[in-house]
């Protein structure tokens, strides 16, 4: 340890530099289809460059080794979550949960104020849960095949669903990251949350006015709903459609807003699923069991045909015939298998962010940004582009948060700024910046959850894209800038 050589900051960046030209090219070469393997590859080969930096620098390889796995073991609950994910998703659409919100959805909801409603309606199941990740693999799945079916692009229905999911997420008391952040900048949860009302209230209504707008704008007259009628024709003939399939979902959400964890709601979400595909989907699940019909004569017949077709659809697909190909696309799922992708791009992200730690790459760039902190405005500036800075480099939104919160929390005191800016600027800028980064953690889970590769929606998530411009632009303007209280 005593050998070790400090880095150079030209040596703490060329793995940086590596990865993000790689990725670039990945983008060019390969377009949507990134995450099929090459971003993967990538990540480990900038991992791989980083160890040698780190050889180079006389640090050991079992510490490099060390810290590579410990940052793969940090995002274990997250994999776990995203298995859980794929299994419910094909469950209920087994089950026709999922169908039956696209049927119901249809009526309801018209293209003019899709966008806008959908965005609201994410806003508030991810702030009644405190979790966009349950939103969005629950209500955003629904509303991605609504919107699909209305006619509307893939990328702007994600924008909708993400930019609500993470409003709620920012602003409900039951959210991780809007408890780490306060506590990370020595701060309360309450202060917290009523500081970031003064930015976030107002990127969210930018974000509503513009979703909006380009429905009102796009869709009018509500234009031409190319075969609605046949997609709800082609849903009630092949499922079971009944109001009674809401209780699933309903107590899924009951049971994250009394703050049971996500794994163990998901799971029961998954199974409850399972149980409603016997009893209400039978016909369903006898034709994907393959086995014979005329054999299926007695009830121990009918519980070994539930148990192969309702363990396919979480584990490995469910491909619904529904009679009409749009709907057929928008009832199919990989199940667990369907998240694996996502899961090998975490584990190849964490592995390039755990050595990049270790080897001290990652402090030497940061410790550098120290220089450009002149001023309170430089400093929140500073503060956001270091959050994202980790949010890049260490594919995490917790080390985006935690890592600048400890960096900075004693520079906010020394320019006599309450602790709540600091928390303030870690919500806006880590948390939902996360999810815009193609091999992030987050980012990586949504776009496997909808479907929808990251940079299609990137451009429409507008709350994601306004949040962090929006604190810089109540720094500049020195618009609710908290100062310490004098003793």
């Amino acid at each position: 340890m005593n050998n070790r050589k400090a880095p150079s900051l030209l040596l703490a960046l060329i793995p940086i530099i590596t990865l993000i030209f790689l990725l670039g090219t990945n983008v060019w070469l390969f377009g949507d289809n990134t995450l099929s393997g090459s971003n993967q590859l990538t990540l480990l080969f900038s991992a791989a460059i980083a160890a040698l930096i780190g050889y180079f620098i006389k640090v050991p390889w079992k510490d490099m080794l060390e810290g590579a796995v410990n940052s793969i073991s940090s995002a274990m609950g997250a994999l776990i979550i995203l298995l859980l994910i794929g299994s419910l998703a094909g469950t209920w659409m087994l089950s026709g949960i999922v169908p039956a919100m696209i049927y119901y959805g249809l009526d309801i909801l018209s293209p003019s104020i899709f966008l806008f409603a959908c965005c609201i309606i994410c806003a508030i199941v991810s702030l009644s849960t405190g979790s966009s990740w349950s939103t969005i693999a629950t209500i955003g799945i629904a509303m991605l095949g609504i919107g699909t079916a209305l006619g509307i692009s893939e990328g702007l229905i994600g924008g909708a669903i993400i930019s609500g999911a993470y409003f709620g997420d920012k602003m409900s008391p039951l959210s991780d990251t809007t408890n780490l952040a306060p506590a990370m900048a020595g701060t309360d949860l309450i202060s917290h949350i009523k500081y970031m009302m003064f930015t976030t209230i107002p990127s969210i209504v930018i974000a509503l006015i513009l979703f909006l707008v380009i429905g009102l704008v796009a869709f009018g007259s509500d234009g031409e709903i190319t075969d609605v009628v046949s997609m709800q024709e082609a849903i009630s003939s092949t499922y079971n459609i009944s109001p009674w399939l809401f209780l699933v979902p309903a107590l899924v959400i009951f049971m994250i807003v009394k703050k049971v964890p996500a794994i163990p709601a998901l799971l029961f979400g998954t199974l409850a699923g399972g149980l409603v595909a016997i009893f209400f989907q039978s016909n369903i699940i006898v034709e994907l069991s393959g086995l014979e019909s005329k054999a299926i004569t007695s009830n121990l017949s009918y519980l070994k045909s539930s148990y192969i077709t309702v363990m396919n659809a979480m584990t490995v697909d469910v491909s619904v015939n529904t009679g009409n190909s749009a709907v057929n696309d928008l009832v199919s799922t990989g199940g667990m298998s369907g998240m694996l992708n996502t899961i090998w791009l975490i584990i190849c992200a964490m592995s390039f962010g755990g050595i990049m730690e270790k080897t001290g790459l990652l402090n030497r760039i940061t410790d550098s940004l120290m220089v450009f902190v002149k001023s309170r405005k430089s400093l929140v500036l500073t503060t956001s582009g270091t959050c994202l800075f980790f949010n890049v480099t260490a594919s995490d939104q917790y080390l985006a948060i935690v890592v600048p919160g400890r960096m900075f929390s004693k520079s906010y005191k020394k320019y006599n700024l309450d602790p709540k800016n600091l928390s303030r600027t870690l919500e806006d800028s880590a948390t939902v910046t996360s999810v815009l980064v193609p091999w992030n953690t987050c980012g990586a889970t949504q776009a496997g959850v909808l479907g929808v590769a990251t940079l299609t929606y990137l451009p429409y998530c507008f709350f994601n894209l306004i949040s962090p411009l929006m604190t810089l632009f109540f720094a500049y303007a020195s618009i609710k800038i908290a100062k310490l209280k004098e003793n």
